[in-house]
């Protein structure tokens, strides 16, 4: 069964420990914090913090946009994955993610975007307060995912 990675705002203080978690466990020779695949977005007003990374969405705007494949879905896993053979570095796919999760990093000419660390994710591991979690793919788990979004929507909203 795939499984998802399921965020826990409520629990999230900030600590960014999963921003340095996956920059490590994704380029540990030079260690560069803008190499993560997880961004922490902080709201110190409303106080609140939600990390963020690829949803691995079903209908996912960054595979639509490819024009080379270089970004297809794996079947088993359902992780949408960067083959950088097959990419021409046109960056559209940064541009069709609505959540921001896909970006270009020039000094390595790669498209960042969280591939579930082949199924261990890092930043699960180095999470004090389990705001993260890895969990099978089940329609209460989609469940639950659909109302974090809705709830983030409106929490968003008010706050512009």
């Amino acid at each position: 069964m795939a499984k998802v990675l399921m965020i826990h705002p409520d629990k999230c203080t900030g600590c960014r420990n999963c921003e340095l978690a996956c920059a490590f466990s994704h380029d540990s020779s030079q260690f560069r914090l803008r190499t993560t695949r997880v961004h922490v977005y902080i709201w110190d007003r409303e106080g609140f913090s939600v990390p963020m990374m690829c949803q691995q969405c079903e209908d996912a705007a960054c595979l639509a946009v490819c024009p080379t494949g270089a970004l297809q879905r794996n079947t088993e896993t359902s992780v949408v994955e960067w083959d950088s053979n097959r990419c021409i570095r046109c960056r559209m796919c940064t541009l069709a993610c609505p959540f921001g999760c896909a970006v270009y990093d020039a000094e390595s000419s790669a498209i960042l975007k969280c591939d579930l660390c082949e199924g261990e994710p890092a930043c699960v591991e180095a999470c004090p307060n389990k705001a993260l979690e890895y969990v099978d793919d089940t329609v209460a788990t989609y469940s639950r995912k659909k109302a974090f979004s809705a709830k983030f929507k409106d929490a968003f909203q008010e706050s512009h």
